[in-house]
């Protein structure tokens, strides 16, 4: 079943937004959409990065996924 990128993107802001947590790993998204494919998940995720709504953070050994400007971000270290 093909993933549909305008309903994928509300889904994974919500996801954001409803938790306490401020960073996320990929497989916390693929989780959200069991049916889909990781690339699929992946080119959502890679496109609401692009649009500077949500920014990697890396720890040196994991990359996370945010929203921008929420919680600890890199700028700040």
């Amino acid at each position: 079943m093909a993933l549909d990128p305008t309903a994928a993107r509300e889904q994974i802001l919500e996801f954001c937004k409803s938790k306490t947590k401020t960073k996320f790993y990929f497989n916390d998204f693929t989780k959200l959409f069991p049916d889909a494919g990781q690339r699929e998940v992946k080119k959502v995720l890679t496109t609401l990065v692009n649009e500077q709504v949500m920014e990697f953070w890396s720890s040196g050994s994991t990359t996370m996924y945010g929203l921008k400007g929420a919680g600890k971000q890199h700028s700040e270290e």
